[in-house]
């Protein structure tokens, strides 16, 4: 049997993680789509093509048990199963937008589990599973792909959950890229801010109450300007960042260059 591509992916049931998801499918990967609900179009587009789609139903909020699930997942399989693994994380939330002081405490505290301690914990369970695969002679290419934001790097009033999460998803890809290097055959890594997307996203902002949300103005205008990508152009920008040579060089980049 061909050894497959493995790729797994949160938060891949709407905006740029389905985009991502969609355009992901095809006959030479296993595709593993980790997200609160599984996607029924995108399984049966996935029968269409002839892909090998997984889904798993999985709150990223109870934070163990989703590394351990990846963790059990990834060890149970061959190494030799896969011509490389992939991880994707895609998954983000945006809590009530206004002052930190008027974030609910369970807002807070979801905001940066899924944002910023998910996407640890899920690193840490791909690199220690493929790690064992390394020792073991296979020699695949490990890729992990964070999605970050502007807003990790260029602080926002009324954000603060979310900046800090993406912020720290920044600071935690530099790091791990530099445990990577110091071993043989090491993963790479980025953090990559995909530009200003129109999703589900961008409606909770521009709804957003000015009173408590000074920025609102500028994402109306961004709309109003068209100048939001959408989820399909988004996503192929990433993915074709995903397959450069030069993928991991830079831990911390943009699609804006």
């Amino acid at each position: 049997m061909t050894p497959q591509h493995l790729t797994i992916l949160t938060g891949a049931s709407r905006g740029m993680g389905l985009a991502m998801a969609r355009q992901l499918l095809g006959p030479t990967r296993h595709l593993l789509c980790i997200s609160r609900k599984v996607n029924d179009e995108l399984t049966a587009e996935a029968k269409t093509l002839g892909a090998t789609l997984t889904q798993w139903s999985q709150d990223l909020a109870d934070t163990t048990a989703a590394a351990n699930r990846l963790q059990a997942f990834l060890e149970s399989q061959p190494a030799n199963t896969w011509a490389s693994a992939t991880l994707i994380n895609n998954a983000g939330v945006i809590p009530r937008i206004g002052p930190l002081d008027h974030c609910p405490p369970e807002d807070l505290a979801n905001a940066l589990r899924v944002g910023l301690e998910a996407p640890m914990q899920l690193t840490a369970a791909f690199l220690r599973a493929t790690t064992a695969w390394v020792q073991g002679g296979w020699r695949g290419p490990r890729k992990v792909l964070n999605i970050s934001s502007g807003l990790g790097r260029n602080a926002m009033a009324a954000q603060a959950p979310y900046c800090a999460a993406k912020a720290g998803m920044d600071h935690f890809t530099r790091c791990s890229a530099l445990d990577e290097a110091q071993r043989e055959h090491g993963a790479r890594l980025v953090s990559l801010a995909p530009g200003v997307i129109d999703t589900d996203m961008q409606v909770q902002l521009r709804a957003g109450d000015p009173a408590a949300f000074p920025d609102r103005g500028r994402f109306v205008e961004l709309q109003r300007q068209g100048q939001l990508t959408s989820p399909d152009d988004a996503a192929a920008r990433v993915l074709a960042i995903l397959e450069r040579a030069d993928f991991g060089e830079q831990p911390v980049a943009d699609v804006r260059g």
